[in-house]
């Protein structure tokens, strides 16, 4: 599985940002002290885990920004799943230079890939149902957009990139407001004919007080994977229902046999441990 790979444009900021936060007020110190000037180096990217991979552009763009004379020459693809001892990509120049972007580029690939493969394992876990893996909004700050390419890398579908994506109503926006009904109601009044509106519930009392509403997607929030069923029996294809909450791999079986449409969780992008990626000396 392959996704459509980001244009550098939108990566170039992000991994700048990482490159200046790494080299500080001196540049790399131990590589212009141990390095000689001139010196030239090959190596190669290894994953020594299985995985998918995600991320290779960024780790491209970290050694071409730190000089653009290095040679970077994927050997996957971003959403491809490799077993552990893989060569990922050859990379060849400047040793300083390769030294220096290193880590920036590992702890880009690596953390890619670490969301990139717990993606897919959930995307296994659901396949004989029809439910979408999807995220959620829990991402790192400044790095939304490239955890949620991750995300698609790994087969899962993205939710809203930010607040003007789409009107979710909430809990505490019925709170605040008092009236679930007339919350619906003040939304689409707002909003244009092309933004959709989804409303999150914990019970299947709120539920059934919102199916005749102007709703595109609700968000059944906790529910047990038997409420869940109910859930969906009740809107009969009105709407999207969208399972959310507790979604782990042990869990997510069992949520998607509930029929809902879309499973959303935020671990995919907030707790997902780092692919192990490194750089070797085996050109």
């Amino acid at each position: 599985m392959t996704c459509s790979a980001l244009p550098d444009v939108m990566l170039e900021p992000l991994v700048r940002l990482a490159l200046m936060e790494d080299l500080g007020r001196a540049g790399d110190l131990t590589s212009d002290a141990l390095i000689p000037a001139g010196h030239m180096w090959r190596a190669v990217l290894v994953a020594r885990q299985d995985g998918v991979i995600a991320g290779l552009d960024l780790a491209r763009l970290s050694f071409a920004l730190v000089d653009p004379q290095t040679h970077f020459e994927p050997l996957v693809c971003d959403g491809q799943s490799v077993k552990a001892g893989a060569s990922l990509a050859k990379v060849s120049g400047s040793t300083r230079a390769l030294l220096t972007a290193e880590r920036t580029a590992l702890n880009f690939v690596s953390h890619l890939s670490g969301i990139a493969t717990a993606t897919r394992q959930m995307v296994d876990a659901v396949a004989p149902h029809k439910a979408k893996i999807c995220c959620t909004r829990k991402t790192t700050p400044g790095l939304r957009l490239v955890e949620k390419y991750a995300v698609r890398a790994g087969g899962g579908s993205n939710h809203r990139f930010g607040l003007d994506d789409g009107i979710l109503i909430k809990d505490n926006h019925i709170a605040a407001l008092g009236d679930l009904r007339a919350a619906v109601l003040k939304a689409r009044e707002a909003v244009g004919h092309m933004m959709k509106i989804e409303v999150e519930v914990d019970t299947l009392d709120q539920l059934t007080r919102i199916l005749d509403l102007p709703v595109d997607a609700v968000l059944l929030d906790n529910m047990s994977p038997e409420l869940l069923a109910q859930a969906v029996r009740l809107i009969g294809g009105r709407m999207v229902s969208e399972a959310s909450g507790g979604v782990s791999l042990a869990t997510v079986q069992a949520i998607a046999a509930s029929g809902v449409d879309v499973i959303s969780c935020g671990a995919l992008t907030h707790s997902a441990a780092i692919l192990d990626i490194g750089l070797d000396d085996r050109a």
